[in-house]
C-alpha cells in the first residue's frame, strides 16, 4: 500500500497523481491455478471486493465498468463518475497463470475533485458527505478481496466471479461507445463472455466482442 502516487500508471500508459491521504492506492501478489483465458477474473473480483468494502465501510454500493473501472451514478451530471480504477498484470506460460499482480487506486477523502475531472471523477467521501476511514476501507476490501479470490480458484469458480460482475456491470444494457486502434463504434452493450470480452450489438446490427478498449457510456439525449 501506498499513501500518495506521483507516477501511477493505468490502462494505455496513462499517468496520475493521489495526494497523500487522499485515495487508497494497493497492489495485491497472486498466483492462481486459472487458465490464462480466465486471468481476467482477478481483477474482476477485485473489483466486486472493491464494491463490498464501500459498501460495508462507507455505506454506499458502487457499481462496476467495464473493463476495469468502479463508478457512481450522479444524477447532477447525468452519469458515471469515476471511484476507482484497476490494473492486473500477470506472468503467463502456454497453458498456466504463474503470477498477477492486481493494483487499485480508489479516491476515498478529498474536498473536491481535482481540477478538470469535476464530472468525471469522485471521492467516497464526496458520496457520503463526510470523512471515510481508508485502513477501515483497506482491511474489508482485502477481506472480501480474499473471500472472493478463493471462491475464483476453485474449479469452476470463474463462472461464480462473472455472474456477480454481471450483476454490478452497469455498463451492461447501456448504449456505449467503444473506441478501438483505428475504429469507433456505437452500439448496446449486452453480455460478458466467458473470456471476459464485451460483446456489443452495434447500430448497425453487427455484434462485436471487444476483448479492450476503451468503453465510454452514452448519456441519454
Amino acid at each position: 500500500m501506498a499513501d500518495r502516487q506521483t507516477a501511477g500508471r493505468g490502462r494505455l500508459e496513462r499517468t496520475w497523481e493521489a495526494p497523500s491521504g487522499s485515495a487508497l492506492l494497493v497492489s495485491v501478489l497472486l498466483r492462481p491455478n486459472l487458465l490464462p483465458t480466465h486471468v481476467h477474473s482477478t481483477t474482476m473480483a477485485a473489483a466486486i471486493a472493491a464494491s463490498d468494502a464501500c459498501e460495508e465501510v462507507a455505506g454506499f454500493r458502487p457499481e462496476l465498468k467495464w473493463p476495469n473501472d468502479v463508478v457512481v451514478w450522479d444524477s447532477r451530471v447525468v452519469g458515471d463518475r469515476k471511484l476507482a480504477g484497476l490494473l492486473a498484470e500477470a506472468e503467463l506460460s502456454v497453458d498456466t497463470v504463474d503470477a498477477v499482480v492486481v493494483g487499485m487506486g480508489l479516491n476515498v477523502n478529498w474536498d473536491r475533485p481535482p481540477p478538470g475531472l469535476e464530472d468525471i471523477a469522485i471521492a467516497a467521501s464526496e458520496v457520503v458527505g463526510h470523512p471515510v476511514d481508508r485502513d477501515a476501507l483497506l482491511d474489508r476490501f482485502l477481506e472480501r478481496f480474499a473471500e472472493h479470490y478463493s471462491a475464483l480458484v476453485e474449479p469452476g469458480g470463474w463462472r461464480g466471479t462473472l455472474l456477480n460482475y454481471r450483476r454490478l456491470c452497469s455498463t451492461l444494457g447501456k448504449r456505449v461507445r467503444v473506441d478501438l486502434a483505428g475504429e469507433s463504434f456505437t452500439g448496446k452493450a449486452v453480455e460478458i463472455t466467458g473470456e471476459g470480452h464485451l460483446v456489443v450489438k452495434a447500430d448497425d446490427g453487427e455484434v462485436h466482442r471487444v476483448a479492450a478498449g476503451d468503453v465510454v457510456h452514452l448519456r441519454p439525449a
